[in-house]
């Protein structure tokens, strides 16, 4: 049986198919389209999908949409009249859309799946959101917390899983939403709503806690369960273009910062003051959910789990004692959670865990590519190349990394989800006090504070961090271990704001973050034996199991898919080698780039 699922039209659109209970393939549309966080319905990622296990729309069973459009469209049209007559803008610019698009959606299936004759579901936001969370997760039984800005009415929900039922107990519905909380403080720092919410949680660090008493006494009236509500008279995403007023810039003395306008400590102090009240309000659901269902596990999903600092903090507290957050917690894992939701909960079909081991396949379900394909494109290209022989690619790369050069890491299956978790990586070496600096200006062409994650062996992860189980996912942010790092002088304690960013921490300097936290990624042997044995080489080299790992994009563009696309960034960047499969690429003998050729197209999904 066939299930596909698909999340559409608010951002991160993305396909996902489900074969006899099992993912078979998961990805989101900008990795193909190309533009950053495409919201448009996913052609494309549903090509792959049904090329992946070999069928047609006609093979499809079901067709599962992530939630209700007529409840939506329904909350929009109630919020409007209850702030009309504001807010008209804001109705002029979103009802079209609405009317020839969005409210049509069993027919625009039918349309873009021509042959389908199955059967088309419309589960709830909130419900594919705990879908994604559960069934995929090791446990027989946990609760479940999804958060994000808003589905149709739910912001919040708190909900059990057992065997192959999912049950939504408890919700808090829009306005109140921790998501928009978040997002108007990255409108009001000056950063992307729905793309720079990270960013303010790397800003964070920077900053003091000033204005979090200010956040709870005007924001938001958090109860002692995690429960709130927001006050709305500070806010505009209710029923404008913006997402805060101008009582909102007179709380904080000033309008939102431009995004051309220099970052000063007021933006670190407030991306400080927002995260530990998202924390703290986390902290409390999770213990809320613990009393709530007695479980001894927890689920997360909803775009707010993508915060991996509240994340750790929940650990940390030791209120339950393992917790899974699904990889594509936004809107794009929707789609994976509809489909499962339906052969679960909807077809009733029994869900098999050994209770350690998740269903994720650690994430890697998207495309990859043949060595023949691989070696067709550089020959197309006349693009100088060798080739790695008798199995010496992983020693050569490790040479290389413990040498100072920026690598270009492309095998396997691309990632589902926003991270790259060592399948469309760059990399580099941890141990480098320049390598942050030197992948942030010269590789990412990003805001020099933001820090990069660590991937390390799994089974070395706790001789290097606070963390005493796997984080295949890049997930969970842990303190590097105290022996490892090194204490500040009093001159560089007296340091405040982005002064601190150059401060070497610890004996792995390019992972460490200001307050000596780390992003951590674990890799693994089952999971990803290409990446493991690269890193495992890289410790037999050199001593250490830890080395750098962003995402292969530059900023303001969806991580790379095909062979073409990690070439082009290779080019367009300063990285030192790229690897291919199995293909070395030297940035020093690759002809001169000409980025306005008209590459063709290659790797077609039909």
């Amino acid at each position: 049986m066939n299930i596909l699922g698909i999340s559409a039209f608010y951002h991160d659109s993305a396909a996902a198919l489900v074969r006899d209970g099992v993912i078979a393939a998961a990805a989101q549309e900008e990795r193909f389209t190309r533009k950053k966080h495409d919201h448009n319905f996913p052609a494309n990622a549903v090509q792959y999908c049904l090329n992946e296990v070999g069928t047609t729309p006609a093979g499809l069973d079901y067709v599962v949409f992530y939630d209700k459009p007529f409840i939506k469209f329904e909350r929009i049209m109630e919020t409007y009249m209850q702030y009309a007559p504001l807010g008209i803008r804001s109705f002029i610019k979103a009802m079209p859309l609405w009317i020839k698009q969005k409210l049509w959606m069993k027919a625009l299936i039918q349309e873009e799946l021509e042959g389908f004759t199955g059967k088309i579901l419309f589960p709830e936001h909130h419900q594919s959101h705990a879908g994604s969370a559960f069934f995929p997760s090791p446990f027989n039984e946990a609760a479940i917390i999804t958060v994000d800005g808003v589905g149709e009415w739910t912001t919040t929900s708190l909900g059990r899983g057992k065997g192959n039922r999912v049950e939504i107990l408890r919700e808090i519905h829009f306005p109140h939403s921790l998501g928009m909380l978040y997002s108007a403080f990255t409108y009001y720092t000056g950063f992307k709503v729905n793309s720079g919410e990270y960013k303010v949680m790397g800003l964070a660090p920077y900053g003091e806690p000033k204005y979090v008493q200010t956040i709870l006494d005007h924001l938001i009236d958090l109860k002692e369960d995690g429960s709130f509500k927001l006050n709305m008279k500070y806010f505009n995403f209710a029923a404008g273009l913006t997402m805060t007023n101008r009582k909102f810039h007179k709380l904080f003395d000033g309008p939102p910062r431009r995004p051309d306008e220099l970052l000063g400590q007021k933006e670190m102090d407030l991306a400080r003051s927002v995260q530990e009240v998202t924390e703290m309000a986390m902290v409390r659901m999770a213990r809320h959910a613990r009393d709530v269902t007695g479980c001894r596990h927890l689920c997360l999903a909803g775009g707010v789990a993508l915060n991996c600092v509240a994340n750790g903090k929940i650990l940390r507290e030791g209120i339950f004692d393992d917790i899974w957050i699904q990889p594509a917690a936004g809107d794009a894992g929707g789609a994976l959670g509809a489909a499962l939701s339906v052969w679960h909960d909807y077809l009733g079909n029994k869900r098999e865990t050994d209770g350690r081991s998740d269903l994720q396949s650690g994430s890697y379900l998207g495309p990859a590519f043949a060595e023949a394909e691989i070696l067709e494109f550089l020959q197309k290209y006349d693009i100088e190349y060798t080739r790695f022989e008798n199995g010496d690619k992983y020693s050569a790369v490790a040479r290389l990394l413990a040498e100072e050069n920026v690598v270009g890491w492309f095998q396997g299956r691309m990632e589902f989800g926003p991270r790259a978790l060592g399948s469309r990586s760059i990399i580099g070496d941890a141990r480098s006090p320049e390598m942050q600096k030197k992948m942030n200006l010269k590789i990412k062409y990003r805001e020099s504070f933001r820090p990069f994650a660590p991937s390390v062996l799994g089974e070395e992860v706790s001789n290097y961090f606070e963390l005493d189980r796997p984080s295949p996912y890049m997930l969970l942010v842990a303190d590097v271990k105290e022996h490892l790092q090194r204490r500040m002088t009093d001159e560089e304690s007296d340091l405040f704001g982005i002064d601190k960013l150059n401060v070497v921490r610890s004996q792995i300097p390019a992972v460490t973050h200001v307050d000596y936290s780390a992003r951590v990624q674990t890799a693994h042997k089952e999971t990803s034996p290409e990446y493991w044995q690269l890193i495992h080489t890289f410790k037999e080299l050199t001593g250490c199991p830890v080395i750098v790992n962003t995402s292969f994009n530059v900023r303001g563009e969806p991580i790379v898919c095909t062979p073409m696309d990690a070439y082009k960034c290779f080019m367009r960047t300063e990285m030192d080698y790229l690897v291919l499969g199995d293909f070395l690429l030297d940035k020093r003998k690759q002809p001169i780039f000409h980025d306005d050729i008209d590459w063709q197209q290659e790797f077609e999904l039909d």
